[in-house]
């Protein structure tokens, strides 16, 4: 006990001194295993079935079927490059420890084995810059006439290979455990052709279909893995194609608040689907832009970004989500943007109203099984409560609380669904409305009768 008391007293005073050291080790990380009870939700969406990157799943029986064919791409890599394998090991030990430093959880054989570490970054990172580089249209001019340097029936490399085998190898290069640090793939482009982020940002784009209007004027800055990348382009928004660039910027973003009620002054309302929210007198609509930022509300008017749903949504999803739940300061616009679509789709229902809005294209077949996505892909997620839009929040829900649209509602939901499932009672409603229109003609035509009688019967004055 005496040994902890002064050990604990030592820690105190370097506590003040190991502040800055602390907050830069948190800093550099930014590759997470994710814990059993985030993974135990859907194990597949977190573990990489095709190929690995990194070190978290190096050497599991199931991926070792790809080592041969990272050591071929790291021969093409070399060759076309006529630089020595020794060029860029010594580049990369000038950032060796940059590089540990990026994964959490680091296992000692990697830590001490410095050499072994290098091998690895050297054969993955290679082989991802030639996933990235086959598969894209853009190319170093040096290049141009070798880039495609594979033979013909190459498994990985080839036509064949890119529409069987790369889908798989793409979903597995959006997992979080499965990343590489941006660092590694920009030290080696640099070392090969002197080609700096930017450049390999442009790979990253055609690699990853964004459908991002104007792509040549995007800018991601510094992008710490592909994940994080291809998270920056989902939510990069061009204020020219922005749907309400016009209004003011609390007419935008986070409207979640407001449908699902997480603000204190909106009275705690209940999640509304998107029929209800249709059925209150909210239409939607399909946002200019595919940002997911791009989310507005006006006069009734809720838009929409546009976004394909497959089966490899899911997935991604997943593992942008634990990335911004473990990486602090990246914020957590993806998990809000989650948590919206989760609050308005509880059934088929809706997937098929926002379908036909334009805003989901279904890629699953079955509208259901997009709104169990949604519905799963949301669990366990949290919002930040220090993000509040709260006048965006008033709007919305002043706008559903208003009487007309309260009660267009209620009649919408209750007895206009009860009418469609009975079709004898529409000819009966319909009868009734009919005859109560006839009565009150009928009443009013009695009453102008009785103050403007006709001349004939009128009675003669004195």
């Amino acid at each position: 006990m005496d040994d902890w008391v002064v050990t604990v007293k030592d820690e105190l005073q370097r506590m003040d001194i190991s502040r800055t050291v602390e907050k830069q080790h948190w800093d550099k990380r930014s590759i997470f295993r994710v814990p059993e009870s985030v993974r135990d939700l859907n194990v597949k969406a977190y573990k990489p079935q095709t190929v690995s990157f990194g070190p978290y799943h190096h050497g599991e029986y199931h991926l070792t079927r790809m080592e041969e064919h990272k050591h071929r791409a790291l021969l093409h890599f070399l060759k076309r490059s006529h630089k020595p394998l020794e060029s860029y090991v010594n580049s990369l030990a000038e950032v060796v420890q940059i590089l540990k430093d990026s994964y959490d959880s680091l296992d000692l054989v990697w830590e001490r084995d410095t050499d072994r570490f290098l091998q690895l970054m050297i054969l993955d990172g290679c082989f991802m810059l030639e996933v990235l580089r086959n598969n894209s249209q853009t190319a170093d001019q040096k290049n141009t006439q070798t880039v495609n340097d594979y033979v013909a029936n190459d498994p990985i490399f080839s036509n064949h290979g890119k529409l069987h085998i790369v889908p798989y190898i793409k979903r597995d290069m959006l997992m979080l455990e499965n990343q590489l640090p941006m660092l590694l793939l920009t030290t080696l482009l640099d070392e090969e052709t002197k080609q700096d982020e930017e450049f390999l940002n442009k790979y990253i784009l055609q690699f990853f279909p964004c459908n991002i209007r104007n792509s040549s004027d995007l800018r991601m800055d510094k992008c710490l893995h592909l994940l994080d990348a291809h998270r920056k382009i989902l939510l990069w928004k061009d204020s020219r194609n922005l749907t309400g660039r016009r209004r003011k910027s609390w007419c935008r973003w986070n409207i979640l608040s407001c449908l699902m009620g997480h603000e204190a002054s909106a009275g705690d309302e209940i999640i509304r689907s998107a029929m209800e929210i249709n059925e209150a007198g909210i239409s939607f609509k399909k946002s200019k832009s595919r940002s997911l930022q791009d989310i507005s509300f006006e006069g009734g008017e809720l838009c929409l970004p546009p976004i394909v749903v497959d089966d490899t949504t899911e997935s991604m999803f997943l593992n942008i989500i634990a990335f911004e739940r473990f990486h602090i300061g990246v914020g957590n616009k993806v998990t809000s943007y989650i948590f919206f679509m989760d609050s308005i789709i509880d059934s088929a229902k809706d997937v098929s109203l926002l379908h036909d809005k334009g805003i989901i294209q279904n890629a699953l077949g079955s509208d259901k099984a997009v709104a169990q996505l949604f519905n799963n892909i949301s669990k366990d997620a949290t919002l930040d409560p220090a993000s509040s839009l709260k006048r965006v929040h008033e709007r919305v829900v002043k706008y559903c609380r208003q009487p007309w649209n309260k009660w267009r509602a209620v009649l919408s939901h209750t007895y206009f669904a009860f009418l469609a499932t009975k079709p004898w009672a529409i000819i009966s409603v319909s009868a009734a409305l009919l005859l109560y229109a006839f009565t009150i003609l009928q009443t009013v035509y009695t009453v102008l009768s009785y103050y403007k009688p006709n001349d004939s019967s009128s009675p003669s004055m004195p």
